[in-house]
């Protein structure tokens, strides 16, 4: 009996103190991500400008706008296209070099000024990185353009061509974001211990073998939870896109999250906007499920 009473106290007493640790988790998510998402939806059956105090109920009218608006479908097919480069580029770029740092990790100096050196993009801002190559791609002075004119060529437009804006920012998001999945995959190469590598080299298997072989499908938990972190990242992309092109010229650089934006804060039509972020918050739920549940899948296979 005063063993079971014991238990029960010890039970009682965890609950207490885990209840006591969580009320304010709780009270983060209800304030900050379950309160938000629920008042989006409630403001975009509104016409409503965010500022003033009227608001004129318009039911469903703003969803009925949005199925059809091209504008938020190409942002999002825009987005699609990022996410699918996102995942082809940065991933397997990170992978490859991690693998060579891991594979001189014993040169201690080498491999910290490689990984000091790799790793400085990530460490940079968005919007310094937004301004930085704004600059650097100008059409008048960029570096691109300079080097064109050495050549007799003339001005080089990547921003401000529709062609070459959308590719353009994805090679210099990847750019930014492939050090985050280098160090990822580094994590992910400190779980394996060093015996298996040394019984692949006492079975015969060179480098190659032993990363194809044995490294890469140990390291597939760690590249599926990469590629879902990839992929609801660049479904809700932002920042560096919107300094550098601001979502043009026209719309051949426009995401969910710069549209968003702009039908919010620069034309002041909050019920609208709200519709949008609604629409982003669905679709970017429903894609990162579907993703989720395959690459889980494709994992455990």
């Amino acid at each position: 009996m005063e063993n079971n009473s014991l238990a029960q106290k010890r039970k009682k007493s965890v609950a207490i103190c885990a209840t006591v640790f969580l009320i304010p988790v709780f009270f983060f998510l209800i304030v900050y991500i379950f309160y938000p998402i629920i008042d989006t939806f409630i403001i975009s059956t509104y016409k409503w400008n965010g500022i003033s105090a009227d608001k004129t109920f318009i039911g469903l009218a703003n969803w009925k706008t949005l199925l059809t608006d091209k504008t938020f479908w190409t942002a999002f097919k825009h987005n699609l296209i990022i996410m699918v480069c996102s995942i082809v580029i940065q991933i397997p770029i990170g992978l490859l070099l991690a693998t060579f740092l891991d594979f001189i990790s014993k040169k201690k100096v080498l491999s910290k000024v490689f990984k000091t050196v790799w790793f400085l993009p990530y460490l940079m801002s968005s919007v310094a990185i937004g301004f930085l190559f704004t600059y650097a791609l100008a059409a008048n002075g960029g570096i691109i353009s300079t080097v064109s004119g050495w050549f007799g060529g003339g001005n080089v437009d990547l921003l401000g061509n529709p062609k070459t804006a959308l590719l353009t920012v994805i090679l210099i998001i990847a750019w930014q974001f492939i050090p985050f999945y280098m160090v990822y995959a580094m994590a992910g190469y400190s779980g394996i211990s060093t015996d298996v590598y040394e019984a692949a080299l006492i079975d015969g298997a060179t480098r190659w073998q032993y990363f194809w072989k044995v490294a890469l499908p140990l390291l597939k938990p760690t590249l599926i939870a990469g590629a879902i972190l990839s992929l609801v990242g660049s479904l809700k992309y932002f920042d560096l896109i919107y300094v550098m092109t601001g979502g043009g010229p026209g719309t051949s650089t426009e995401l969910m999250a710069t549209y968003m934006y702009k039908l919010s804060f620069s034309q002041f039509n909050m019920g609208y906007g709200s519709a949008v972020a609604g629409g982003m918050f669905i679709l970017i739920t429903a894609v990162a499920l579907v993703a989720n549940k395959l690459l889980n899948r494709g994992g455990e296979d």
